[in-house]
């Protein structure tokens, strides 16, 4: 294996998940719900309502958790994934508010790997 391929291996990512469901009915809430809890069970944390985050280390960690998501996805409604590399993420600017505290924790979960 090249040493590129075993640096892109051990690349720190963001998983970033955006979704939108439909929550008129009991049922609707209540696939909200499951869908949201799914997220959080896989080491998700909220950055904003409907939107999703998680570090993974390396693209096969990324490919497990867009696979688990996927077996989790409500019939209904729309839900997006993106991968990020971390020093992307690290770039985001946030315009109006302030960094959650998970969101933090989240980062420095990096030090844990």
């Amino acid at each position: 294996m090249s040493n590129l391929k075993e640096k892109e291996d051990l690349r720190f990512m963001r998983l970033l998940v955006f979704f939108d469901l439909p929550t008129n009915t009991k049922k609707d809430r209540k696939v909200y719900t499951k869908f949201r809890r799914s997220l959080i069970n896989d080491g998700f944390t909220m950055i904003q309502f409907s939107v999703y985050s998680r570090v993974c280390k390396g693209q096969d960690s990324v490919e497990n958790h867009t696979q688990k998501l996927q077996k989790d996805l409500p019939e209904k409604g729309n839900v997006r994934v993106m991968q990020v590399t971390e020093k992307q993420y690290e770039r985001m600017k946030i315009l109006v508010g302030t960094e959650k505290k998970e969101e933090k924790n989240a980062g420095q979960q990096l030090l844990l790997f």
